[in-house]
C-alpha cells in the first residue's frame, strides 16, 4: 500500500511527495480508517514507527477551512522539544493548504503565546502545564475542540502530568474524539482510558520490548565512570563510523559531568541537553546535532521519547537504565527510516542486574565485546559507584556488647576484718534520723 491508496486529498499527497514519503508504516495504515470513522482510538507502537503521522494525516484530511479564532484540534505532548517537532510536522504537511497551527509550552513569554491564540488557530500543540495556564487566563477556550490527541501519554505520566491531563479532559467538551498514542499500556494509562474514552478501538503494532531488527546491539563490561569515559573517547577516535552519536545517561548531573570530561579532551564539538538547560540552548543544540555540526549529543532519557532525530548512526548507553523498557526507547533513536543502526552499552559492575533484565525482556542475549587492550582502566570510583559493605556483615553472629561489664562487687567483710584488697573496710554510718540542732530554742515571746 502507498499513500495514494489512502483517501487523502491533493494538498496532503503533494506535501508527502515533497517529503519523499511513499509508503505508510503499519501504525499509519491501520489507524487511518479508524480515526476517519470518528471512534476513540488507542495506538500502541514502539518509538520510531511513525505514530505522529498516524494521527496527523486523518486529522488534516478531515479539517475544512475556517476563519474562527477558537481551535478545533488539541494535541498534548510531554516536552517542549516534542511540541516544536509536532508543530513543525504539521507545517510541512500543510504547506499547500491553509491550516493555522501554534505551539505553546512553558519556559517562554506567555504574553507572546496569548497573542498567537488571540489571532486564531486551528490546531494547538501544547504541554499540559502551559495549556492550563492559558486556559485559566480566559484567552484560550476549549468549547470548540472536536478532537484531542494525547501523544506519549506514558511519558507524560512519568513526568508528573497526571493531574493536569485529568483537569484538561474534564474541561473539554463531552462530544469529542479522543486519540491516545503510547509505547506502553500501563495501569495508569488504562485508568485514564476507562474514565474518559468511549468504547475505544485499540491498535497494537508490536509487543513492547521487541528489539528493532535493523539495530546491531553490543555491550562492554566496564568497571566504573572514568573507564567508561576512556572507552567513549577511544571509540570516537578509532571508529570513524561513529559520525552521529547519541549518548544516554541516567541523570542531569551525570550528563553535565560527562560533558565536562569529554569536552575538555575531545577536539570535535559535543553537545549536552536536559531539562535544566535553557529553551534556546536546547533548540540550538538539537538543530546543530541534526545538521551534523555536533558529532555527539549527551542526553537524559527524556530525549528517548518522541523526538525525531534523523540519521543517528550509534546510540551509546553510557548508563544502563533501571527500567528495561527505557532501553528500547533509547535504541529506537537509531535504525530509523529503513536504515541500519547500532547500539552500544557500557555495563558497570552495579548495572549487571539491569542488563540481565533487558535481555530477559528482549528474549535474546546481547553480544559482549572485550575491552580494547590499550584502553586505560581506571581504579578510581565515584562515591555512588563504591561497592557497599553491608553484605560482608555476618548477621547471624551475635554482636559484642559495646557497654563494658560491671565488675563484681567486693564481698562484705565482717567488722574488724579486711576486704579482698587487703585494706580495712569502712563501716557505713548508721542512719540516725534528722540531726538535732544545737542552737538554743527561740523565746516564745
Amino acid at each position: 500500500m502507498t499513500f495514494n491508496d489512502l483517501n487523502l486529498n491533493k494538498p496532503l499527497l503533494k506535501a508527502l511527495a515533497d517529503l519523499e514519503f511513499e509508503y505508510p508504516t503499519p501504525i499509519q495504515e491501520k489507524a487511518f480508517p479508524k480515526i476517519m470513522s470518528g471512534c476513540d482510538l488507542v495506538g500502541i507502537a514502539q518509538t520510531g514507527t511513525g505514530k505522529t503521522l498516524a494521527y496527523l494525516l486523518p486529522i488534516l484530511r478531515q479539517m475544512a477551512y475556517s476563519d474562527q479564532r477558537e481551535a478545533r484540534v488539541l494535541i498534548l505532548v510531554p516536552t517542549r522539544e516534542l511540541t516544536l517537532q509536532v508543530a513543525g510536522e504539521i507545517a510541512k504537511l500543510t504547506a499547500h493548504s491553509t491550516v493555522r497551527v501554534g505551539a505553546v509550552y512553558g519556559g517562554t513569554n506567555i504574553n507572546t503565546q496569548k497573542k498567537l491564540i488571540y489571532e486564531g488557530l486551528d490546531i494547538i500543540v501544547a504541554t499540559p502545564g502551559r495549556l492550563l495556564d492559558l486556559n485559566l487566563t480566559g484567552i484560550l477556550r476549549f468549547r470548540s475542540i472536536q478532537k484531542v490527541v494525547i501523544d506519549e501519554v506514558d511519558e507524560m505520566l512519568n513526568l508528573g502530568f497526571r493531574v493536569q491531563i485529568m483537569n484538561i479532559l474534564e474541561r473539554l467538551p463531552v462530544r469529542r474524539q479522543n486519540l491516545m498514542f503510547s509505547a506502553t499500556l500501563t495501569p495508569e494509562v488504562q485508568a485514564i482510558i476507562s474514565s474518559y474514552f468511549q468504547n475505544p478501538q485499540t491498535i497494537e503494532i508490536a509487543v513492547h520490548g521487541t528489539p528493532i531488527e535493523k539495530i546491531v546491539q553490543q555491550a562492554y563490561m566496564v568497571p566504573n565512570f572514568h573507564t567508561k569515559v576512556n572507552l567513549l573517547e577511544y571509540l570516537l577516535k578509532t571508529d570513524s563510523d561513529l559520525s552521529k552519536v547519541l549518548v544516554f545517561v541516567a541523570t542531569k548531573k551525570m550528563a553535565d559531568r560527562l560533558f565536562e570530561q569529554i569536552d575538555s579532551r575531545f577536539p570535535e564539538k559535543t553537545g549536552v541537553i536536559h531539562s535544566n538547560k535553557s529553551q534556546n540552548l536546547r533548540i540550538r543544540v538539537l538543530k546543530e546535532f541534526n545538521d551534523g555540526e555536533v558529532r555527539m549529543l549527551i542526553a537524559t532519557d527524556i530525549m528517548a521519547r518522541g523526538l525525531d532525530i534523523t540519521d543517528v548512526t550509534h546510540v551509546i548507553n553510557f548508563d544502563i537504565p533501571d527500567m528495561p523498557a527505557d532501553y528500547i526507547h533509547r535504541i529506537g533513536r537509531t535504525g530509523r527510516a529503513d536504515k541500519d543502526g547500532q547500539a552500544i552499552s557500557f555495563v558497570g559492575d552495579a548495572e549487571k542486574n539491569y542488563f540481565d533484565a533487558i535481555e530477559q525482556l528482549m528474549k535474546m542475549a546481547v553480544e559482549v565485546l572485550p575491552l580494547p587492550e590499550d584502553l586505560e582502566i581506571s581504579t578510581v570510583y565515584l562515591e555512588e559507584e563504591k561497592p557497599t559493605r553491608l553484605f560482608d556483615i555476618d548477621y547471624l553472629k551475635p554482636k559484642a556488647s559495646k557497654i563494658p561489664k560491671k565488675q563484681d562487687a567486693p564481698e562484705k567483710a565482717a567488722p574488724g576484718k579486711k576486704s579482698k584488697t587487703g585494706l580495712p573496710r569502712k563501716a557505713k554510718p548508721k542512719y540516725v534520723g534528722k540531726r538535732k540542732s544545737t542552737r538554743p530554742p527561740k523565746p516564745r515571746f
